[in-house]
């Protein structure tokens, strides 16, 4: 059972403005069987903070064209593959120790 993971998340370059204008949060996120993984930290800001317009954040399973993941200033997609492995060998969600790990969602194209 991983245990609950303390997440810090900013949203910057325009994503505040589907969440309400929020641009800093802290969450913890619950225990599961397993150990919480990027996709579904996005499916849980989508279900219980996105406020407005899920469309211009979540396209299918991942974010929209746009939009940039940062975990600890680093491109999630550059660190999928091995966050996975790291994460259920290590049982936490980056495959770090640290206490609050620090996710910066931006939209580099604000629609028009």
């Amino acid at each position: 059972m991983a245990a609950p993971i303390g997440v810090h998340l900013e949203f910057r370059g325009g994503a505040e403005l589907l969440f309400n204008g929020t641009k800093e949060q802290h969450v913890t996120l619950p225990s599961q069987p397993t150990p919480w993984d990027i996709r579904q930290l996005l499916v849980w800001i989508k279900t219980n903070l996105l406020k407005d317009r899920p469309e211009l954040f979540i396209q299918g399973d991942t974010v929209r064209p746009g939009i940039l993941v940062l975990i600890n200033d680093a491109d999630w997609e550059l660190l999928i593959f091995p966050i996975v492995r790291a994460a259920s060998e290590r049982g936490d969600l980056w495959g770090n120790h640290q206490p609050r790990n620090r996710i910066l969602v931006k939209d580099t194209k604000i629609p028009i």
